[in-house]
């Protein structure tokens, strides 16, 4: 016997017209029905443009179910610009495992899971973004109060050119072309293992150059140290005799 096409088609919209309850909407009923149902993800809300939607549009051919309905996809909401095509070739995949037999309700079902799917996705790759943000923006606020990392030879050529600017630079050549006794003062000044004695001090104690803060605010009063004058320096000063 011949299969009646026309009246499964039939019962089938009756059937998915009670399913949906009055949710589908019936577009055209010659030469064949077409009509649109509703699919959206669980959490969807156009209010907090939440979840994502669309309309399954459905458009039976004259030996559906033998043969494929035809599929549009209309007023989708929050879709990214590969998802229509892509829902289009998962609901294509579901009618070839269903010809034969009535399928409306099984193609609907399983678009749905498919939204479904991709906004758990969309959920999770947005999960990450602002984790890795928040990762970002957490170590820029450390760095704020980390400093400037210093290496042994940024140390130097920091040191080299604040004594320039201080003068101390100058002192010391001065001084070393002087052939007069040198005082406490001028031997300080005079001494270059000194300015590298913390430096070197760091370095034995196993404390990585890079942890080394540089505060400028340290050495900018050097030149009102009371070092003594020249005039204390007296070649027969014995200590501890007035």
């Amino acid at each position: 016997m011949e299969r009646n096409y026309k009246e499964d088609q039939t019962n089938e919209i009756e059937a998915l017209d009670s399913i949906y309850c009055g949710e589908m909407e019936i577009l055209a009923t010659e030469p064949f029905h077409r009509f649109k149902l509703p699919i959206s993800t669980e959490e969807f809300s156009t209010d907090e443009d939440n979840g994502l939607a669309c309309h399954l549009v459905f458009t039976y051919t004259e030996k559906y179910p033998d043969t494929a309905p035809l599929v549009e996809i209309e007023d989708d909401v929050n879709f990214e610009d590969t998802y229509s095509a892509r829902l289009i070739d998962h609901i294509n995949e579901t009618i070839t495992e269903n010809l034969g037999i009535e399928m409306i309700f099984s193609l609907v079902s399983s678009a749905q899971e498919w939204l479904n799917v991709r906004w758990d996705e969309h959920k999770k790759e947005e999960e990450n973004r602002l984790s890795v943000k928040k990762l970002a923006e957490e170590e820029a606020e450390r760095k704020k109060f980390e400093g400037t990392r210093v290496t042994v030879e940024s140390f130097l050529a920091w040191r080299n050119e604040f004594e320039l600017d201080t003068g101390i630079a100058a002192k010391r050549e001065k001084l070393l072309g002087d052939n007069k006794k040198l005082t406490g003062k001028e031997l300080f000044l005079r001494d270059n293992t000194l300015n590298e004695s913390d430096l070197k001090f760091l370095l034995e104690a196993g404390d990585p150059i890079e942890s080394v803060k540089i505060d400028e605010s340290l050495f900018q009063n050097l030149d009102d140290l009371d070092f003594g004058s020249e005039d204390d320096d007296d070649e027969d000063y014995v200590p501890g005799k007035d």
